[in-house]
């Protein structure tokens, strides 16, 4: 029943910003910690920023885009979020959300990010 949905992705220049967001339904979302990755073209996938449930809220960040991007959530929206900002080419790739939950992993089907003139 656990089902997340990205959005927000798109073609944008270096340097640009964009929003993504991830609408989470099927499971008590404010208890769990979620996730983004991306995968890009002929890379594993990566693990880029994490946020924890709503008693002890902290985020973390690849060093990749730590200082660029950041994680969020709306809770009463069961709505996660990652706002990029300083977009390089390197940043392309296909971005997901996840949630850890029984021990299994759960993905959205997610958005494609496109960074180039």
């Amino acid at each position: 029943q656990v089902q997340l949905v990205e959005s927000g992705g798109g073609l944008v220049q270096p340097g640009g910003s964009l929003k993504l967001s991830c609408a989470a339904s099927g499971f008590p979302f404010s208890l769990y910690t979620v996730k983004w990755y991306r995968q890009a073209p002929g890379k594993e996938r990566e693990w880029i920023a994490s946020i924890s449930n709503v008693s002890s809220i902290q985020m973390y960040y690849a060093d990749s885009v730590k200082g660029r991007f950041t994680i969020s959530k709306d809770n009463a929206k069961s709505t996660l979020y990652l706002q990029m900002n300083n977009l390089k080419p390197e940043d392309t790739a296909v971005y997901y959300c996840n949630v850890n939950r029984g021990g299994h992993d759960y993905w959205g089907q997610g958005t494609q990010v496109t960074v180039s003139t």
